[in-house]
């Protein structure tokens, strides 16, 4: 068996692109944390439904951009190939 230097970066790149899609395990369960919380801010305060939606949301979408930086960079290493010269 021959592995040439080529061979080991693409495999190195295919674990480190496994590697950066665990990443959007964390934010999805923050997520899923964050829901239940503002479910149940709202069912004890209907009223102030509006406040609690708006930084719900905002936070979500805070947190998701860990999930998209891992993706993008798992897409950068399984497609563009920056080691290969």
């Amino acid at each position: 068996m021959n592995i040439t230097g080529e061979d080991l970066i693409l495999a190195c790149s295919a674990i480190g692109a496994g590697l950066a899609v665990i990443a959007g395990i964390g934010p999805g369960i923050g997520q899923g944390i964050a829901a239940g919380h503002g479910a149940s801010a709202v069912g004890r305060n209907p009223g102030a439904q509006g406040k609690i939606m708006a930084t719900m949301l905002l936070g979500q979408a805070v947190a998701e951009t860990t999930g998209l930086y891992g993706l993008l960079i798992a897409m950068l290493l399984l497609f563009v190939k920056p080691l290969i010269g």
